[in-house]
């Protein structure tokens, strides 16, 4: 099976079309040795300490190890199935062992203090000063039992943080409400389109309504029943807890949070530090937490005489035009969207007729490719399901980097969205060549009804334009030194910039 895994072909993209469950596990191994085997070449007495050296050897090894586990998590998020999330388990406690003694191995802590900065260019210096960084955050200096004890506590958290991704993901999927007709008088009817649509796939009467965004939010929005919007609120709002109702406590998180918590506050002693939020901003812009609460503190005493203003209007507008006197939770979002038609003659559901995914897309692309003098175009690769899209981006009719685009929201996806890289631009040492940067763009949208377009909130046309700009950081660098090349090695209170930058044009007209 090993020479024809597709998680051990690196001569292209991933073939996410073909990589299966029971490829995992020799596919890992066989990558890890390779990793193995390089650590201790570049580690030995007689192998030099210079930069280019270390990377032909141990960064090349590394990176591969790197690309094909990418793909297995990344599957993991968005195609999940009881097989892979099996094998994905069965080799996280071997991954995240190997990074961990990876980051904390002195011998090659000490090569890397040995490489004379005044032999580096500016982005080799960088990533060096990272490195060099990382090892001590890594737990490179402590010994004895300290060390033994900083590796136990990583495998630990990385099992610990997978079980909660899943128990969040096994709760939202576990829910369903199926709503009578009456019910969901008031729900837009591109919603109700599809949850009849996805009840009559089962089998079932009714509409079937589930706790994914884009069936979760219209309702809060626009169901007058407030008993609906109730249940609804409370499923989601009890999700992973031991709140939930029936056989749903299975998912609670609880426990896990709390062992997380004191696992991180142990880490941070160990590392010399009083807590973990002082080992969390020594990578990042903000000095030190004190900095941060002191900054959160400040915009929250600004902002909250506008959010009194608000809720006072709005608890003024629910007794006199909507007959609540006393509003819950539940009714805020219905209760926002009356005032806004009411008030302002504004409704979302109208505003998403002009947002069909299509053209928001175009409209996306022909900003960037305005900005920043490129072009986009539909390009061709392996995907995980067939809603996702491939793209390509070039410069003067040189290809610059590649993205997929995958927008509906589908059982087994995690919730929310992100972007993610593929492999990193770099001037590889083991070939001289340049490699292109890949990247995923991962959003949770509405899919269209009865063969239409998809119909885009403005908040999704936002989060898209957001998640894009995450991929541009990362698809345009022109940095060469993997490291710190798009989103790699930067701040990641500094990351948001680019993003927030492509927010801006939501608003333009």
């Amino acid at each position: 099976m090993t020479d024809a895994n597709p998680l051990l072909d690196f001569s292209g993209l991933p073939a996410f079309d073909r990589i299966a469950p029971d490829h995992v596990g020799p596919a890992i191994e066989s990558l890890l040795a390779q990793a193995e085997t390089a650590l201790d070449t570049v580690t030995a007495a007689d192998f030099p300490a210079q930069w280019t050296a270390i990377a032909r050897e141990l960064d090349v090894a590394t990176e591969r190890l790197g690309r094909a586990w990418g793909a297995v998590s990344h599957l993991n998020s968005v195609a999940d199935t009881p097989a892979l999330r099996e094998a994905f388990n069965a080799m996280l406690p071997r991954v995240t062992e190997f990074w961990t003694r990876l980051g904390a191995d002195e011998r090659l802590y000490a090569k890397y203090k040995a490489i004379d900065p005044a032999t580096l260019d500016a982005a080799q210096r960088q990533a060096h000063r990272n490195a060099i960084r990382n090892f001590v955050l890594g737990g490179a200096e402590l010994v004895g039992e300290a060390k033994q004890r900083f590796a136990a506590i990583q495998e630990r958290q990385a099992e610990l943080s997978q079980k909660f991704s899943e128990n969040a993901l096994d709760a939202t999927d576990a829910f369903a409400h199926y709503a009578s007709a009456e019910e969901m008088d008031g729900v837009p009817d591109d919603v109700r389109h599809a949850t009849r649509a996805a009840a009559q796939a089962e089998g079932r009467e009714g509409h079937k309504l589930t706790l994914k965004m884009p069936c979760y939010l219209p309702v809060m929005q626009f169901a007058h029943r407030s008993d609906l919007r109730q249940r609804l609120y409370r499923a989601y709002v009890t999700r992973a807890s031991d709140q939930a109702e029936g056989d749903a406590t299975r998912f609670d998180n609880g426990a896990l949070i709390r062992e997380i918590l004191a696992l991180r506050q142990e880490e941070a002693r160990l590392l010399g530090y009083a807590n973990f939020g002082e080992v969390s901003v020594v990578p990042k812009m903000a000095d030190s937490p004190t900095e941060v609460i002191r900054f959160l503190r400040d915009l929250a005493r600004r902002a909250r005489p506008h959010a009194e203003r608000d809720v006072a209007d709005l608890r003024a507008f629910a007794a006199s035009e909507l007959g609540i006197a006393d509003p819950q939770p539940w009714d805020w979002p219905y209760i926002g969207e009356k005032l806004k038609e009411a008030r302002y003659a504004f409704s979302e559901q109208e505003v998403k007729l002009y947002f069909t995914a299509p053209k928001v897309l175009a409209g996306l692309f022909k900003i960037v490719e305005t900005l920043f003098e490129v072009e986009i175009r539909r390009d061709q690769a392996p995907v995980w399901h067939p809603a996702v899209e491939f793209y390509r981006i070039e410069r003067g009719g040189q290809l610059v980097g590649q993205f997929y685009l995958d927008q509906p929201a589908r059982p087994g996806k995690r919730g929310g969205a992100w972007m993610d890289d593929v492999r990193a631009r770099w001037r590889r040492p083991d070939t001289a060549g340049l490699q292109t940067p890949v990247a995923h763009l991962v959003c949770n949208f509405a899919e269209g009804v009865d063969g239409k377009p998809a119909l885009l909130t403005h908040d999704d046309v936002i989060t898209l334009f957001h998640e894009f700009g995450h991929g541009l950081h990362h698809l345009l660098t022109q940095v060469d030194e993997r490291d710190v090349s798009g989103i790699s090695g930067v701040e990641w209170d500094a990351v948001e910039l680019p993003s927030q930058f492509m927010e801006n044009f939501c608003w333009e007209w």
